[in-house]
C-alpha cells in the first residue's frame, strides 16, 4: 500500500482516496480535497497559504531538520515480501514514531518558551511607556469659605415625587441659592 502526498498541503493521500491532476507533460499531482486542488489551480503559493505544512515548515513551526522524517521517505520503496521483515519493520515504524513525538514536543516547548519570553517582554516594554507616559499633577489647594467653622453648603429646594414622574411638565435641575 503506497501512501501518496498531497502536493499542496502535503497531508497523507491513502489509497481510493482524493483526486490526481496528471498535466500535458505528464507529472502528475494529487491532492488530498477539492480545497487543495482548486487552491493549486488559483496558483496559490503554498508556503504563503497558512494552513499548509510548507508554511508551518517555512516560518519556523514545524520541525524541517530531523533524522525521523528521513525514515518515512524510506518507507515508499517497495520490497519483496518476508514476513520477519515486516514484524521488524512494523515494530521499527511505531519507536520511530514514538521518537518523533517526543522531538516534536520538545521542539514545540522550546518554541513556546521563546514566544513566552517575547511576551514578557512586550508587556514590560508596554508598562514602562504607560508609567512613563503619567505625569503626576499636584493636587491644587482650594480655597473655601467657611462659614462659623463649617464648609459652606449647597442648598437645593425640595421637590414633589410630581417632578420624579416623566410628563409633568417639571424640570429636574438642580437651584443654587
Amino acid at each position: 500500500m503506497r501512501i501518496e502526498k498531497c502536493y499542496f498541503c502535503s497531508t497523507n493521500v491513502y489509497p481510493g482516496h482524493g483526486s490526481a491532476f496528471v498535466r500535458n507533460d505528464a507529472k502528475v499531482f494529487r491532492f488530498c480535497t477539492s480545497k487543495c486542488h482548486k487552491n493549486f489551480k488559483m496558483k496559490r503559493n503554498p508556503r504563503k497559504v497558512r494552513w499548509t505544512k510548507a508554511f508551518r515548515k517555512a516560518h519556523g513551526k514545524e520541525m524541517t531538520i530531523d533524522s525521523t522524517i528521513d525514515f518515512e521517505k524510506r518507507r515508499n520503496v517497495p520490497v519483496r515480501y518476508d514476513r520477519e521483515l515486516v514484524q521488524t519493520t512494523i515494530k521499527a515504524m511505531k519507536r520511530v514514531e514514538d521518537i518523533k513525538k517526543r522531538r516534536e514536543h520538545a521542539f514545540w516547548r522550546q518554541r513556546m518558551a521563546v514566544a513566552r519570553e517575547k511576551k514578557r517582554a512586550y508587556r514590560a516594554k508596554k508598562a514602562s511607556k504607560a508609567v512613563a507616559s503619567v505625569k503626576l499633577v499636584e493636587p491644587v489647594a482650594v480655597e473655601t469659605t467657611r462659614t462659623a467653622g463649617a464648609l459652606e453648603k449647597i442648598k437645593v429646594p425640595v421637590k414633589g415625587k410630581s417632578s420624579l414622574i416623566q410628563g409633568e411638565g417639571r424640570s429636574m435641575q438642580m437651584d443654587v441659592d
